[in-house]
């Protein structure tokens, strides 16, 4: 009875600071860059293929993303100021200065893991 009280508070409190689980997503991401470079991106910003930024089709402008390449454990960490990908199947669009950090602009395509690093304010995921 002691323990499950125990349990029971540690979870209460744990709800209280916010330790809920983050949102994660696992799939394929893809890069882009040629041809849109100064362009406005869905959030109105011009697009700097050198910026860690990328495009994801539901997540709120400005949420940060941690990156993970699965291929080879190399991480990054984006912003996202953009919507996409349209092609299907695939989870997240990244600029070219994130796929390079990723090691991924030759292949292409990599299976990748992304979590929220942070929201903007009064924004979840």
């Amino acid at each position: 009875m002691k323990s499950t009280s125990i349990v029971v508070l540690l979870l209460l409190l744990g709800m209280a600071v916010g330790c809920a689980p983050r949102y994660t997503e696992q799939g394929l991401a893809s890069w882009y860059g040629p041809g849109v470079a100064g362009k406005r991106t869905a959030n109105g910003e011009r697009f700097v293929p050198c910026k860690r930024t990328a495009a994801h089709l539901t997540l709120p402008f400005g949420t940060r993303l941690r990156v993970t390449n699965l291929d080879n454990g190399r991480i990054v960490r984006v912003r996202v100021n953009d919507r996409g990908p349209y092609v299907e199947g695939r989870i997240i669009d990244l600029s070219r200065g994130a796929a390079a950090a990723l090691r991924m602009l030759k292949a292409g395509v990599v299976e990748v893991r992304i979590e929220v690093v942070r929201s903007p304010p009064g924004e979840s995921p």
